[in-house]
């Protein structure tokens, strides 16, 4: 074992390229599988897809229940089962 201390200098020694090719052998891994690409997409992606594919307002539907609600003729027991029927499968 050689120590040479702190002045020792090394002599030249070749400087090479930054992407010089070192090896032309391909660097593939016996047994293993090729890479694949993968996409997660996020749950407020999906809700923005969904809002994307919902039906247009109608705006003649829309005032023709406010107009309804105000006289107080909507809200039916019928209606309100049906809503919280549709809730519940929502949620659940």
């Amino acid at each position: 074992m050689h120590i040479y201390g702190p002045a020792h200098l090394h002599g030249p020694q070749a400087v090479g390229a930054p992407h010089s090719t070192r090896s032309a052998r391909p660097t593939s891994q016996v047994g293993s599988s090729p890479i694949k690409d993968e996409v997660n997409i996020s749950d407020a992606a999906r809700l923005i897809e969904q809002v994307k594919q919902a039906p247009d307002i109608r705006q003649d539907r829309v005032q023709a229940i406010r107009a309804q609600i105000a006289s107080g003729t909507y809200e039916t027991s019928d209606k309100l089962s049906k809503a919280v029927s549709g809730l519940l499968d929502e949620i659940g």
